[in-house]
């Protein structure tokens, strides 16, 4: 306890660090997933590859891929874009099959009174079909923060700054409230990510409050919301 009280600096630096390294991933593997996962929705066809192609991502070790991302980008090999851009691949990886399944979900119905009602192919997606998958890519949302809290950790091993740093130098000099402190403050950014996201859940989506029977009026009202 006597190093984490004398060291509160140095670990408050290294949780900014871990929140710089995650958070872009996080939304840049969002926003990567979504086409990707809207045309494995809509083409059958595509569907496999897509989804084999993503999920092989995920699959790639961690370590050769900080290896080999330098070479590819064109970066030094303790950069820390190559972290960044690794991690939005495990976003990928994981988020498309979300994607692709949460706007699967959408009643096949609500499309067709939506086409009935004159809505374009891209007014079905933003108005109808992203609005009433959104708790689907919410929770998958919520997976992929933890899940890159997690994995830039990692990234302490090619000199990238992050909580991660605490493991690696307290492992090497025998300070175990050192590695402590780090595992204890990844846990705390997972929690804040996924609070964070919980609120901008609920603020964004606020047909998706109510409980029970009142939650289901509330899913039915906005259904017949978007195709009125």
């Amino acid at each position: 306890m006597t190093w984490i009280w004398s060291n509160l600096d140095l670990i408050w630096d290294r949780t900014l660090d871990h929140l710089v390294l995650s958070v872009p991933p996080i939304v840049f593997s969002f926003l990567i997933a979504l086409p990707l996962g809207w045309l494995a929705n809509r083409y059958r066809l595509s569907r496999g590859v897509i989804l084999t192609v993503s999920g092989l991502l995920y699959a790639i070790p961690s370590l050769p891929l900080f290896f080999v991302l330098p070479a590819i980008v064109g970066t030094s090999l303790r950069s820390p874009l190559n972290l960044v851009i690794a991690l939005t691949l495990y976003g990928v990886a994981l988020m498309v099959r979300v994607v692709a399944d949460g706007l699967a979900s959408v009643d096949a119905d609500v499309r067709q009174s939506a086409v009935a009602l004159g809505y374009s192919g891209w007014s079905i997606f933003w108005q109808v079909e992203l609005p009433l998958s959104g708790p689907v890519l919410l929770a998958g949302l919520r997976v992929v923060a933890v899940s890159t809290v997690s994995l830039a950790t990692v990234g302490a091993v090619i000199g990238a700054q992050s909580l991660g740093s605490l493991f690696t130098d307290g492992f090497q000099r025998g300070i175990e409230a050192e590695i402590i402190a780090g595992i204890v403050a990844t846990v705390l950014v997972a929690l804040l990510l996924d609070g964070a996201l919980v609120v901008l859940g609920r603020v964004a989506l606020p047909w998706t409050r109510p409980a029970g029977s009142n939650g289901a009026a509330a899913r039915e009202a906005r259904i017949v919301e978007v195709t009125t």
